[in-house]
């Protein structure tokens, strides 16, 4: 699935006549990208959440022949309900009958020459119930990880942590998270489902994550060496990766 809702506030003016995710980055949209690099991964059905300038990004897929892909368009030009709500209102387009099937979920605004392919085979191999992709690099907000294993969050500009009594120590290992998770299908079901209190309503995933420690199995794959990732969302950060593509 790939969340490409977002109003992209922090890319105006682009952003007030067209969607974030159809932003160019190197002579090409970065929904374009992402779709790009899902099908070199093997991924053969996709999900779009659209809201803003809704149906630009429709007649961009369409007029694109679906990329050669299956893809679905979850419409929420009525609300927009960030990643958490999107994803159960995506919920029954998603493809799979078992329940342990990965989900690779990926940001509309993230660029990178990542091969997807790795991040899933280590989301299989290890069993996780999520995995999500980080990176040392400076940024406001943090996961902290032991022996690769989520154990909370902080905002360093405020001091807000989560879960509630969670405390930073040295064994932590912190790496910002990447826009980029896996997964399994049943826990969208069993678990967020009733987080969400069985009903659609706009909310992040990522707190879901945080308050169930205790039964989720949350893991990292850190950014390997070599490959690059770039955030676009806002003016500065697309800049970056326009200079990146143009030196590679």
């Amino acid at each position: 699935m790939i969340f490409a809702a977002g109003l992209g506030t922090r890319l105006k003016p682009y952003t007030v006549s067209h969607p974030k995710a159809l932003v160019p980055v190197g002579g090409k949209p970065m929904l374009q990208r992402v779709i790009e690099n899902l099908s070199m991964a093997g991924v053969k059905d996709i999900v779009i959440n659209v809201h803003h300038f809704a149906d630009q990004v429709v007649d961009f897929i369409k007029s694109n022949g679906n990329f050669g892909l299956d893809i679905k368009i979850s419409d929420e030009s009525d609300c927009l309900l960030d990643t958490g709500g999107g994803l159960l209102k995506a919920a029954s387009l998603l493809s799979g009958d078992n329940p342990d099937d990965p989900i690779l979920l990926h940001n509309a605004d993230i660029l990178t020459d990542l091969p997807l392919g790795l991040m899933q085979s280590f989301h299989q191999q290890s069993g996780a119930d999520v995995t999500l992709l980080c990176s040392h690099r400076d940024s406001s907000r943090t996961l902290y990880f032991i022996d690769n294993r989520l154990a909370g969050w902080e905002n360093l500009s405020n001091g807000d942590r989560k879960p509630k009594g969670f405390v930073p120590e040295e064994a932590h290992d912190a790496s910002p998270f990447g826009g980029v998770h896996i997964i399994k299908k049943r826990i969208l079901f069993e678990r967020l489902l009733d987080y969400a209190g069985r009903k659609i309503h706009p909310f992040s995933i990522m707190p879901f994550y945080l308050d169930n420690l205790s039964i989720l199995d949350i893991r990292r794959f850190m950014l390997p060496d070599g490959c690059h990732w770039f955030d676009v969302g806002s003016t500065d950060k697309l800049a970056a990766a326009e200079t990146y593509l143009k030196n590679k």
